[in-house]
């Protein structure tokens, strides 16, 4: 039910309160005794993992991915109290970060503690407005509010078959509503019992103009009874040719290099810290997240990009589908690195062609 974010900062890797999926590529680990802790958490043996992090911690006490790592090992020991003082004192050092806030919504979740998980999870969408996996916990998180004031209007009013209905429509939703979360020890994503809410399909762009097709003009047709010429030497010349028609494939192909182009030059203007080259990159009708007006969405992401000394930004595997002559979506993986984080998570974005040129209409983080 609820998704607990393990180890990557500022990334989407999704499970059941604590996934031990710590998939930590060899760049992210900065220390032996960080590798050690990871693997030795996978492994089951939270103990070990435990001693780890410490050491590791005992020259880095600052270290983000070290802390947060600490606080997911504190967790599967079921030592919440603890867990949550951790990722408390991240919110409060990385309050750009809005994996730890979602982490602590789903420990004061597992304690029944449904506001508090609802003011974290505000707190880690307003750091980060198009983050999923938030947006996601906190319509659990409403799911179970909703279940206690409907609990509470029945306890007042037992004859309200309205309240009946909408508790138990609530209950056929999330059949283990009323049981905890708990770690799992698989290494894949997974939910319990609910399905997510279906994800709204993304507004389709407004198609641009197109040009009218220019058909070469007909010959009156001959009357019926007319009969046709007999060839004459002057009339045997060959008919000038036309120009082969380029291929559909081929024509997406070029258009795909195009958009890829595009994203690969958008994120070097991000790591190149070019402010105002990096917004240029997006359509005048792009869809700020959260209903964000456009000039604060840009203002935040300024203060973002400017903030760290150095950044770096990557597209990996990037997968290019071009809907029709206007519009693409790239998904995609996104390796950022700075002064203090190193992250990875997938990043999709719809583009539309305006002017000839391809541009950003939307963006998303997650699968």
């Amino acid at each position: 039910m609820w998704k607990y974010i393990t180890m990557t900062l500022y990334s989407r890797l999704p499970a059941v309160l604590l996934a031990s999926a710590l998939l930590l590529a060899p760049m992210m680990v900065r220390a032996d005794d960080m590798q050690d802790a990871s693997r030795l958490l996978r492994q089951g043996q939270q103990a070990q993992a435990l001693e780890k992090i410490n050491q590791f911690l005992s020259s880095k006490p600052r270290d983000p991915q070290g802390r947060f790592l600490k606080g997911l090992i504190l967790a599967e020991q079921n030592k919440a109290t603890e867990a949550i003082e951790v990722f408390t004192k991240l919110t409060q050092d990385y309050p750009e970060l809005p994996e730890p806030y979602n982490n602590l919504a789903v420990l004061y979740a597992a304690q029944g503690q449904y506001e508090k998980a609802r003011q974290s999870l505000e707190l880690s969408i307003r750091t980060h407005p198009s983050y999923a996996t938030a947006y996601e916990n906190l319509g659990d998180v409403y799911t179970k509010l909703a279940s206690q004031a409907y609990d509470k209007a029945l306890q007042l009013d037992s004859s309200n078959t309205s309240a009946q209905t909408k508790l138990s429509l609530i209950r056929d939703l999330v059949p283990a509503g009323n049981r905890a979360p708990r770690p799992s020890p698989r290494t894949e994503p997974t939910t319990i019992a609910a399905a997510p809410a279906p994800k709204a399909a993304p507004p389709a762009p407004a198609p641009a103009p197109k040009v009218a097709e220019v058909k070469p003009p007909t010959a009156a047709a001959a009357p019926a009874a007319a009969p046709a010429p007999a060839p004459t030497a002057a009339s045997t010349a060959p008919e000038p040719k036309t120009a082969p028609e380029v291929p559909k494939d081929a024509a997406k192909n070029g258009e795909s290099e195009k958009v890829l182009k595009t994203v690969r030059s958008w994120a070097a203007a991000w790591a190149s810290k070019d402010v105002k080259a990096y917004l240029g990159y997006y359509a005048k009708g792009f869809k700020a997240p959260n209903g964000e007006a456009r000039g604060e969405w840009e203002k935040g992401r300024a203060q973002r990009i400017n903030a760290p000394k150095k950044i770096e930004v990557s597209v990996e595997s990037p997968k290019v589908s071009i809907k029709d002559d206007n519009s693409a979506t790239v998904t995609f993986r996104q390796a950022y690195r700075s002064d203090h984080i190193n992250v990875s998570s997938t990043k999709t974005l719809v583009l539309i062609k305006a002017d000839g040129h391809w541009l950003i209409l939307q963006e998303r983080v997650g699968s």
